[in-house]
């Protein structure tokens, strides 16, 4: 596995000890916030970054304080796994992009590389070793791509393009071929913190049978669906109450 720190890599990591032997969970360094400020404001400006602070610092508290029965109904009823990975297993580099973290792939020289919750990935890296680099995707590629892909999808009012897309990784952002693709139905109880957590729940048996068949040199893709690609980014504070407003969506 080539991770970056947080819950879902914890339980995809559970999810796949069960039934694939993991070599190794090779996990990067979190980009200081201060860096990830930087890039946005010189991407999306001064005005979006401000909007994204506040969304976060202001409004997610509360959304993740109301959401708390709903988040623990959900990991209850699908059994995630969000425990820590075990320190012994992870092996430590700066980011997955570094010399380490290739040094570490070819020491392995896995089949398969299951990947969650890293930045964009080079090209030389992903040519160090023979391998097919898997990752999960909570969006439907291509319509979604970048962060947020279940909440943008029921904030554009388009619930049938609401999920998850299993997809091989490429040096783009989400724009890998696709392996297989699933759709949630959240409930009116869900909000922007627990989307991710349906998805999750639903990405886990797709993303089993991607690593099997990759295992078994039988891996299949399916064609995306129709429509404009988009990349997605956090929404500003203004951006989350609107659609609160007019789409319901929470």
């Amino acid at each position: 596995m080539l991770i970056g720190p947080g819950q879902s890599s914890n339980i995809v990591f559970h999810a796949l000890v069960e039934a694939f032997p993991i070599d190794a969970v090779i996990c990067e360094q979190p980009v200081p916030a201060s860096v990830l400020v930087k890039r946005r404001i010189k991407k999306l400006g001064m005005p979006t970054v401000i909007g994204q602070i506040l969304f976060v610092m202001g409004i997610l508290p509360l959304v993740r304080f109301l959401s708390r029965r709903r988040t623990r109904q959900i990991i209850s009823e699908n059994s995630l796994d969000i425990l820590e990975i075990p320190p012994q297993r992870i092996i430590g580099v700066p980011s997955v992009n570094s010399e380490d973290a290739i040094a570490a792939l070819q020491r392995f020289s896995p089949r398969v590389v299951v990947v969650n919750g890293t930045r964009i990935i080079s090209e030389k890296v992903l040519t160090s070793i023979d391998a097919t680099f898997i990752n999960t995707h909570v969006g439907i590629t291509p319509l979604y791509r970048g962060v947020h892909g279940g909440y943008w999808a029921l904030a554009s009012r388009d619930p049938r393009h609401c999920g998850v897309t299993v997809h091989q990784v490429d040096p783009g952002i989400d724009t890998g071929s696709i392996i297989a693709q699933g759709c949630i139905s959240p409930t009116p109880d869900d909000t922007f913190v627990t989307y991710p957590l349906l998805q999750m729940a639903r990405a886990i048996p797709l993303l089993k049978q991607a690593v099997s068949d990759a295992m078994n040199g039988s891996l299949k893709k399916v064609q995306p669906p129709p429509g404009t690609s988009r990349l997605w980014t956090h929404p500003t504070a203004w951006e989350y109450l609107r659609s609160r407003v007019v789409s319901g969506v929470w």
